[in-house]
């Protein structure tokens, strides 16, 4: 496996709970058939007190298994087993965390920053996982295909989805109200149920930075300016302004 490839690779396992050391013992494991501790070292050259180790704790997490024998062996979980494996013990440890740590309140009457492009989008799924009634959204084509599944879903449910985009989505999204703006900037306009508004720069990369907040003046502000931006699209195009 290329070594460009095999680190892409390592850095996406650490998010599963892997050391980066098990994450490549792991894709070690994955391209060869049932592996002593010493093939392993000579394979990856890592020390085998370090092999040893971490085979150890890969078959703990669920990611390989030890197959004993006068030479103890060992052979890799399936990818895909291991990861939902993971994923279904998160989902575990997440209702459990849920019901047993207090609620504090909401902390958003305050203005956050979410900066890194990943940060921004996992707080985008957030959002519409808890859409109410009705979403309001301007983001980059490139970026509206990604959330096409939950959009559409909420679409589904009866609620109500607002576009705009100066670019459009390469196929239609299901159910939603699409307005073509003339804006073609990397912005992230985000309103969720008039209580929530998500804004900032969204071009793909670490340095993208957005803000956060739940203070009612700044929403209804926030709303009203894309109300007039829908009411300024419809009028250029001759179409009968509707409120939005």
């Amino acid at each position: 496996m290329d070594h460009t490839i095999s680190e892409v690779l390592a850095e996406k396992l650490v998010q599963f709970g892997l050391t980066r050391q098990e994450a490549n013992i792991y894709l070690c494991l994955l391209q060869n058939k049932d592996l002593s501790g010493y093939e392993v070292s000579k394979i990856t050259g890592i020390s085998r007190s370090n092999v040893y180790s971490a085979l150890a704790s890969l078959v703990e997490k669920g990611a390989a298994y030890l197959l004993e024998g006068e030479t103890n062996k060992y052979t890799a979980v399936l990818v895909e087993e291991f990861c939902e494996n993971r994923i279904r013990r998160l989902a575990d440890l997440e209702r459990e965390l849920a019901a047993q740590i207090p609620q504090i309140g909401n902390s958003s009457e305050g203005y956050i920053t979410i900066s890194s492009h990943r940060h921004i989008m996992d707080k985008i799924y957030n959002m519409l996982e808890h859409v109410e009634h009705r979403v309001y959204l301007s983001m980059p084509a490139v970026y509206l295909e990604q959330f096409r599944d939950h959009l559409e879903r909420l679409a589904a449910d009866g609620k109500k989805v607002v576009i705009l985009a100066g670019d459009l989505p390469a196929a239609e999204i299901k159910g939603s109200i699409l307005y073509r703006t003339d804006k073609r900037d990397g912005q992230l306009r985000l309103i969720v149920d008039s209580n929530y508004v998500l804004t900032g720069e969204m071009t793909g990369s670490v340095t993208d930075s957005c803000l956060y907040c739940g203070q009612k003046n700044f929403v209804d502000v926030f709303k009203d300016s894309l109300r007039n931006e829908i009411k300024l699209t419809q009028l250029t195009k001759g179409d009968k302004v509707k409120d939005s």
